[in-house]
């Protein structure tokens, strides 16, 4: 089986879930505070314009918690498609590598996480807008800024899932899996304020997050040094990754 076909297959199991609900109902509620508390905007304590407080609330809690946490459930059902009625079994039966199937969820849980963030781009205009309609101020911010966060959010955000998918790959309970991953959200309030941070992937997108609350705060300066966050980040992807590859339906195939 190729692997185009494989990543067919796997589209083809969403649709008999609840995952993309699960994205779509966490992120507007996720924007609700920011709705009722929009004349907060206009009392930032960083100095930051109304318009760029707006944004950086919202998006702080989406980086911190609800992205993750929704992942984390993603990447455990995505595993439990083939854990229910022995299904990795029947996969495992066919044609079809382990390693392919497991690279084919993986891509899948990587769509889904895109999917989450423009969903997010999506009500955060639809929030803003109001909001500018209740306060009488243009609190919208241009798609091009947006898109570009998003996208280096995004781009931060998968060093994080590949630890999500190694602990669904290595623990086959589904709480012990989810508590895990949970628990590992916690403490990236924690890194980000210790020399290493690159080291802990939980913690990137809220430190990207931090980074661009200070440049909207008139701190032109702020910026990530790649050095050593790239090599770190590509080494931390590439071992999970690599080991969640080999790992994948090695106990089903004993």
């Amino acid at each position: 089986m190729s692997f185009l076909k494989l990543l067919g297959t796997e589209c083809q199991k969403l649709k008999r879930s609840w995952i993309l609900l699960l994205l779509f109902v966490p992120t507007v509620l996720t924007w609700i505070p920011s709705l009722l508390n929009a004349d907060h905007a206009f009392q930032s304590a960083t100095g930051a314009a109304p318009a760029n407080e707006f944004f950086i609330q919202g998006f702080m809690g989406f980086t911190w918690f609800l992205f993750p946490a929704c992942m984390v459930v993603c990447t455990v059902l995505i595993h439990q498609t083939e854990l229910t009625n022995n299904g990795i079994l029947k996969m495992l039966a066919l044609p079809v590598r382990p390693a392919a199937l497991s690279g084919a969820k993986f891509i899948i849980l990587l769509g889904l996480g895109a999917i989450q963030v423009l969903l997010c781009d999506a009500v955060y205009y639809a929030v803003a807008a109001i909001a500018s309609h209740t306060q009488d101020y243009d609190l919208i911010l241009k798609p091009a800024f947006i898109l570009k966060e998003s996208g280096l959010m995004f781009l931060t955000l998968i060093p994080m899932m590949t630890v999500f998918w190694l602990i669904s790959t290595l623990i086959k309970t589904p709480i012990f899996s989810i508590g895990i991953g949970l628990a590992s959200i916690v403490p990236s309030v924690l890194m980000i304020n210790t020399k290493i941070w690159f080291c802990y992937p939980m913690c990137y997108p809220f430190y990207l997050q931090m980074i661009t609350q200070s440049k909207l705060s008139g701190n032109a300066d702020a910026a990530i040094d790649p050095v050593p966050f790239l090599p770190v980040a590509i080494a931390i992807t590439a071992v999970c990754l690599g080991v969640s590859l080999f790992y994948y339906g090695k106990a089903e195939r004993r």
